[in-house]
């Protein structure tokens, strides 16, 4: 078989239907670095890096290496984009909603307040404009962008007080990944945007009141139930926020045909991967910290009211302004509606059904 004609010929597709190995063992090693955003001992998250890594190394038969660095070694969390782009680093795995700073739209290829849930997120990726759209954008930055991992929809958060309406979030210190800061912001919160190895001693000393991160494998690993004890959900700023791989364009460019094969089957295995062990592993994680005496809570209906209203007002002010914004979330929201038209009968339906059965 000629393992070339299949490459070219019928793609990741092809070669993963045929069992076939890209031929590159003729080829010189190549060697790059990856800068995650995240430590170490959150293994799943930062884990994803690493699985992607792992299976380059086996499809090119050692040829192809990348050295997983994380947050900090090289360089900090938030550093990561200008690192891929000014070429410092070949790559790197965050969440590009980190980056809203930069422009908003960051914020589309990862989570917004009241978006897309997991699988609607890879469907309007894989086959809906997302990847289309959002490479177009980070061409800008001099990124090309592969999925790389999603948590599912995550919690809301610790608390050292009871919320029990929307006036117990006014002025509250509350750590909040990206985006979501932005629209709890006009509801009162004042949010913090701290890397996730420093949320904790930041929540320990009162530095803040509140913190999230993603759901209870990870929080329990933190040990925020310790300094406090109230866990609202749902996380309705993250219900499916894509992790993403970033890769400087001309880094990219200069890959051969079969190890840009390599690394786009490499992302999309990584993108599984992650939201299975998140869904294997939070369920006996939730038990054993209410267990522990953790209080599960239910956002209050009018703080869940009030934020979806300020959400849907943000982001027309946003459309308004911002061009590159607007182009994307116009195509974004026409999916997310016809998404959320087919999962009210289906997934909706048969999952509220199945949750109140005894088993």
């Amino acid at each position: 078989m000629d393992r070339r004609s299949v490459i070219k010929n019928a793609g990741i597709a092809g070669i993963l239907a045929a069992g076939a190995a890209p031929a590159v063992h003729a080829q010189a090693a190549i060697r790059w670095r990856l800068a995650s955003s995240f430590p170490k001992s959150l293994d799943t998250i930062h884990g994803a890096a690493d699985t992607f890594a792992k299976a380059v190394k086996a499809m090119s038969g050692g040829k192809f290496e990348i050295s997983v660095h994380a947050a900090g070694e090289i360089m900090p969390a938030f550093g990561v984009v200008d690192g891929v782009q000014q070429g410092s680093v070949e790559m790197a795995h965050t969440a590009p909603y980190y980056f809203f700073g930069k422009d908003e739209t960051f914020a589309l290829g990862c989570a917004i307040p009241f978006g897309l849930n997991s699988r609607q997120m890879t469907a309007w990726m894989y086959e809906g404009n997302g990847l289309k759209l959002m490479r177009e954008f980070y061409a800008k930055y001099n990124i090309v962008n592969f999925p790389g991992g999603n948590t599912g929809a995550q919690m809301g958060g610790w608390f050292r007080k009871e919320i029990k309406s929307l006036n117990d979030l006014k002025g509250l210190k509350f750590r909040i990944g990206g985006f979501g800061g932005k629209v709890l912001e006009r509801l009162g919160v004042v949010p913090q945007n701290i890397p996730g190895g420093d949320i904790y001693p930041a929540l320990e000393k009162g530095t803040i009141d509140s913190a999230e991160w993603i759901g209870p494998y990870d929080d329990l690993k933190l040990g925020f139930s310790k300094v406090a004890p109230f866990y609202y959900y749902p996380g309705f700023w993250e219900g499916g926020p894509e992790l993403d791989f970033f890769i400087n364009d001309k880094a990219f460019a200069a890959l051969s045909p079969e190890n840009k094969a390599i690394v786009e089957a490499a992302a999309a295995m990584a993108h599984t991967d992650m939201q299975a062990k998140y869904d294997a592993r939070n369920p006996a994680a939730l038990k054993q910290l209410v267990g522990s005496g953790t209080k599960l809570r239910e956002f209050p209906k009018d703080v869940m009211a009030a934020a979806f209203k300020e959400s849907m007002a943000f982001y027309d002010e946003i459309s308004a302004k911002n061009p590159n914004w607007k182009k994307v979330y116009t195509d974004y929201a026409k999916f997310r509606g016809d998404s959320n038209l087919w999962f009210q009968f289906t997934e909706a339906k048969f999952d509220s059904f199945m949750q109140k059965q005894k088993l």
